[in-house]
Formats: C-alpha cells, structure tokens, sequence
C-alpha cells in the first residue's frame, strides 16, 4: 500500500515529471516497487517515468474513484 505522499508522488511524475526532486523519499520507495524508473536523457540529465505497474495502479485507482 502507498502512503498519501507516495501516491502524490506518482501522481506527480505522471502529470510533470520535470518537477520531481530526484531526493525525495518518496521517489526511492516508488523506484524500489518498481512504479517509477530513471530514464537517462541525452544531456546526461535524469527525469522520472512511469513503468507499466505505475500506471496501472493510477488507472486502478481512477476506477476506483
């Protein structure tokens, strides 16, 4: 189960995940439930994605609500 921050957290990285600060805590559980991954731009820089799991859990949730 994913605590509020986390779930705003994934909310987040789908809406604008140029916003995301890549030290938030909430980002490390999301990467470790494999939800979010890094993806490796070109410039070298690193932006947060959602995987497959990540999104099936805010569709699921959409569902829901």
């Amino acid at each position: 189960m994913l605590s509020p921050h986390e779930f705003a957290t994934l909310m987040l990285v789908k809406s604008a995940p140029e916003q995301i600060d890549l030290n938030r805590e909430e980002l490390d559980t999301l990467l470790e439930r494999q939800l979010v991954a890094l993806e490796q731009h070109v410039n070298g820089a690193q932006r947060p994605r959602l995987t497959r799991d990540g999104d099936s859990v805010l569709r699921a949730f959409a569902r829901k609500h």
